[in-house]
């Protein structure tokens, strides 16, 4: 179990950088905006080299291990559609060009994964020193199923009441166009930033809003640092191709927001329970692979709804 740690450990580190400058220079050098099947195609990439990592896991730390963190994952990617609403939100709110909208949301991203790194170790230290706060962490996943369930939890997305962004506004120069996919430019003999340097601090504080629902979540599963970490990991770093693959499509999937809210709700109960009772990770799994099966499935077979209903 040591080795396969540090095997882990070695191998997570040069695994993310080196995906993370192929999906920069890839897509970054086309300069196109970023259409359906090139994100589609970038989005089952993420979810295979998740899998092949999963499998990496299952070698290393052995199958129980694979499991949570495959389990960890399908919850993040499933929680992680929540984001591209923020996403398209923030971008129609800033104005952001159709160019410039790649750049903001890969760094952005970026940004929201080191803060969500220091959420999930600050949650299981919680978790760890202070056993009652599994009580609370599970109410508070069963209160966001319920949430959800209704359709409450929009009023999260303000742009303009975040703090960062009102800070920047208030105190960085800032042009009021954007300069193509530049962050700063040289103006009257100084650096200036774009509208840009707004949008990256809103996509990054907002995600960490949403990261209150979804790490408390997978630490119902598991509590080690690396599956909860890397299982987190490949369920951000897919955000961006994420985000454009299914933007325009996400009407479609009118039943996802109750699959998602009934996952929300078993795991909080699991967690709730999790003292007294133990539920196989078999199970777990198998339960939150089934509910997204058919939230998707039905989503796909009912049909639209006419315009005047």
């Amino acid at each position: 179990m040591e080795t396969g740690w540090h095997l882990g450990w070695v191998a997570f580190g040069p695994i993310v950088l080196a995906l993370l400058v192929a999906d920069l220079v890839l897509f970054h050098r086309d300069p196109r905006p970023v259409d359906f099947q090139r994100s589609l195609r970038a989005t089952l990439g993420w979810v295979l080299l998740a899998s092949a990592f999963g499998g990496l896991v299952a070698f290393t730390l052995g199958t129980h291990a694979a499991m949570e963190f495959f389990a960890g994952y399908a919850v993040e990617l499933s929680l992680s559609v929540d984001n591209v609403f923020v996403f398209a939100v923030l971008l129609r709110y800033f104005a952001v060009p159709e160019r410039a909208q790649f750049p903001a949301l890969f760094w952005g991203i970026i940004g929201a994964l080191f803060l969500r790194a220091l959420f999930i170790f600050s949650g299981i230290a919680l978790l760890n020193r202070f056993q009652w706060l599994i009580f609370l962490f599970g109410g508070l996943l069963v209160v966001t199923g319920w949430k959800l369930l209704k359709g409450d939890g929009d009023d999260k997305v303000q742009p303009e009441k975040n703090i960062l962004v009102r800070l920047g506004r208030r105190w960085l120069p800032l042009t009021s166009e954007y300069h193509g996919t530049r962050f700063w430019v040289r103006q009257g003999g100084r650096w200036v930033g774009t509208p840009l340097v707004l949008v990256l601090l809103a996509i990054g504080t907002t995600d960490l809003v949403f990261a209150i629902d979804s790490i408390p979540a997978i630490l119902a599963i598991t509590r080690d640092p690396f599956i909860v970490l890397t299982s987190n990991a490949f369920a951000v770093l897919g955000l961006r191709a994420l985000y454009f693959a299914i933007a325009g499509l996400i009407k479609l999937f009118r039943h996802l927001n109750i699959g998602l809210a009934v996952i929300l709700a078993f795991i909080g109960l699991k967690m709730i329970a999790s003292p007294w009772i133990h539920l196989p990770i078999t199970l777990t799994l198998g339960f939150v692979l089934t509910v997204l099966a058919t939230a998707i499935l039905t989503s796909i077979l009912q049909k639209p709804r006419h315009p005047q209903e």
